[in-house]
């Protein structure tokens, strides 16, 4: 109990340190990467001095979640309404509004989409560049019940075509979907905020005054929304103290060693692919290591979170704030980034189990046949993915049953699932920003 308290002590010692840079207006940026490594640091002092499974840590993380998963909330509670808020307000102060946000939606979607074939390609051939296999692999008695589950899974997952997809995209209650009851809730908010926007530009014409009260309405209360997330988000360092704390001194370093080529193959993956982000970049004429030293904040919680879509408000500052893009925009490119096209979680993970699995059930992983269906299988089930922890195992899946593969390597990869998940969130949200 004593040490309990006194591990906790040493965490109020570093969020006061943390408030004291703050008051100093030490830059938001700076006290971000102070917390991610103060959290690292002090993460590897529990594992060290009581390990992993030890009552101590899991008892001081416990408490210290209320930090970390309480600041994941706060995010969550603002996400929903930031984003109906958004929309509206970029369609009723344009009067192309409408217009304009929907041929920017079909161009966000097109943009995750073919970078998320690009992605799964990177997959491919990382994963047979570093020989990965499932072959001689070993579970445990919690891996063998994690795959057992995700087999039962797929029977509901199978009778799930795409066109069923699709449609669940649809909103047939938006109040529903504001409470993010379905792994594609934003994009329900969005599409109701959408037609919303484009029924109140319906009505400047035949009935001006109201128009003109509902726009201000949405003003006020977007200004009231972006004051609500200004004081969310200044809580981000002490949320990433607390998450990478959690995260590193519950990670099992044997685990980690053990399938360590497989850890090392997909940072190599997803590197990568932030590096083709770049290139992206580039090629617009923008300066990539001026666009890293604005996103890094924003890439550093999606690092320690593990949420797409607990990310949507810091990202969407971050595109408004300090790179330019217009509101109505960062919302769609957002938004539809955490649940659509997920570079990280929906195409190089499953495109890397697939290759893995190929050779046992006697395919080439190399051959184009082979990787042109994989391609294709990705590129359509990314969508709708959830932009939470555990949406990797939906995406793969979906990917590895599409290709009639055995699923029970997701499950062996389970005691790895957060480290990797860091980079693929990272990449899944650079992915929404670029």
């Amino acid at each position: 109990m004593w040490t309990v308290i006194l591990n906790l002590l040493i965490f109020v010692v570093l969020v006061a340190v943390l408030y004291y840079l703050q008051k100093k207006y030490v830059k938001f940026a700076k006290r971000v990467f102070i917390a991610l490594g103060a959290g690292t640091l002090l993460g590897i002092c529990l594992q060290w001095w009581y390990g992993t499974t030890n009552a101590v840590t899991t008892d001081t993380l416990e408490w210290i979640s209320i930090v970390g998963d309480g600041y994941v909330r706060l995010l969550q509670m603002i996400v929903m309404p930031l984003i109906m808020i958004s929309i509206l307000s970029a369609i009723v102060n344009l009067k192309e509004g409408g217009r304009d946000l929907g041929r920017m939606s079909g161009l966000v979607i097109f943009v995750l989409v073919s970078t998320a074939v690009v992605a799964a390609l990177i997959g491919v051939f990382t994963a047979n560049i570093f020989g990965l296999s499932a072959e001689g692999l070993q579970m445990g008695a919690g891996e063998v019940a994690r795959a057992d589950y995700l087999e039962s899974q797929l029977t509901d997952l199978n009778n799930s075509s795409f066109a069923s997809r699709i449609i669940n995209l649809i909103p047939a209650n938006p109040f529903l979907d504001m409470t993010g009851s379905r792994d594609t809730s934003t994009i329900g908010v969005v599409i109701f905020s959408a037609f919303l926007g484009v029924a109140a530009l319906g009505i400047v014409r035949k009935k001006p005054n109201s128009f003109e009260v509902f726009k201000n309405l949405i003003n006020s209360l977007h200004d009231v929304i972006m004051r609500l997330v200004t004081l969310v988000l200044r809580l981000t360092p002490y949320g990433v103290l607390a998450l990478m704390t959690k995260v590193v001194a519950s990670s099992s370093m044997a685990d980690i060693l053990n399938l360590g080529r497989f850890v090392l193959a997909s940072y190599v993956a997803l590197i990568a692919m932030f590096v083709v982000h770049l290139l992206i970049i580039s090629g617009f004429r923008l300066n990539p290591m001026i666009y890293l030293k604005k996103v890094l904040p924003v890439l550093t919680f999606a690092f320690t979170s593990r949420s797409s879509a607990g990310t949507i408000p810091l990202n969407i500052e971050t595109q408004t704030e300090k790179l330019g893009v217009q509101e109505g925009i960062a919302n769609i490119s957002a938004s539809l980034g955490a649940s659509i096209g997920q570079n990280g979680c929906a195409a190089i993970y499953p495109a890397m189990l697939a290759v893995m699995i190929a050779p046992i059930v006697g395919v080439d992983p190399m051959s184009w046949t082979f990787i042109i269906k994989l391609l294709a299988i990705i590129a359509i089930s990314s969508f709708g993915v959830a932009g939470v922890g555990g949406g990797a195992t939906f995406a793969a899946l979906i990917v590895l049953s599409s290709m009639n593969f055995p699923v029970g390597l997701v499950g062996l990869l389970i005691s790895i699932e957060p480290l990797i998940d860091m980079g693929r969130t990272v990449l899944n949200v650079n992915g929404a920003m670029t």
